[in-house]
């Protein structure tokens, strides 16, 4: 490889996401959805109760818009239509070790399917290599499940907008402003650590 060619960071030669430079094709992509769904599960355990509402303070959000990026699109959607179906099949991996679907709660964890696929197709187009990027892409992310939520907890509790947003989204925009921060700091540097190989 020329010296020219090298220079180039390995990110802007087509479009990637992270998963795209682990070796190998089906056999990989399968391990990945299961591993993706496996690491949205466990960080899901990271659950904190809010006084008043249904809807815990998790690690879920974090590991949802982070292995979409991780992942893509598609395998992104994929792995965690697969924490979904999984936990409405009864692994207890949903939030304080829940499975199922009938807790208020559920429609944020269908938000993570659709916001799994959008966030992955940003990042595939660089929405994860530098902060502002990332930052504007789990915003997006992030919107798309609330909306989910938002609209199942009206459903489920019989609320009107409000009453949703007091109890499920109002108390946790800190906390999701401070994940953001986190994979906007940590999804760059893995693709400058990614570049600074590619240059050896």
């Amino acid at each position: 490889m020329s010296s020219s060619a090298s220079s180039v960071p390995l990110h802007q030669h087509r479009p990637l996401v992270l998963a795209d430079l682990v070796p190998g094709t089906r056999v990989r992509d399968v391990l990945l959805v299961l591993g993706g769904a496996a690491f949205t599960g466990l960080v899901a355990q990271i659950a904190i109760p809010v006084a008043g509402s249904p809807v815990p303070v998790t690690g879920g959000t974090f590991a949802v818009l982070t292995v979409a990026a991780a992942l893509g699109w598609q395998r992104g959607a994929a792995s965690l239509a697969l924490y979904m179906v999984a936990g409405m099949a009864g692994m207890p991996w949903f939030a304080n070790g829940g499975s199922g679907f009938g807790f208020p709660a559920f429609g944020y964890v269908v938000g993570y399917v659709v916001a799994a696929a959008l966030v992955g197709a940003l990042a595939s187009r660089g929405g994860d290599r530098s902060p502002l990027p990332t930052i504007l892409t789990m915003v997006l992310g992030n919107a798309v499940i609330y909306v989910f939520g938002l609209a199942y907890l009206m459903y489920d509790l019989n609320l009107g907008l409000g009453g949703a947003w007091d109890i499920g989204m109002r108390n946790y925009l800190l906390g999701d402003a401070l994940k953001i921060l986190l994979a906007a700091g940590c999804l760059p540097a893995l693709w400058r650590g990614v570049d600074a190989l590619h240059k050896r």
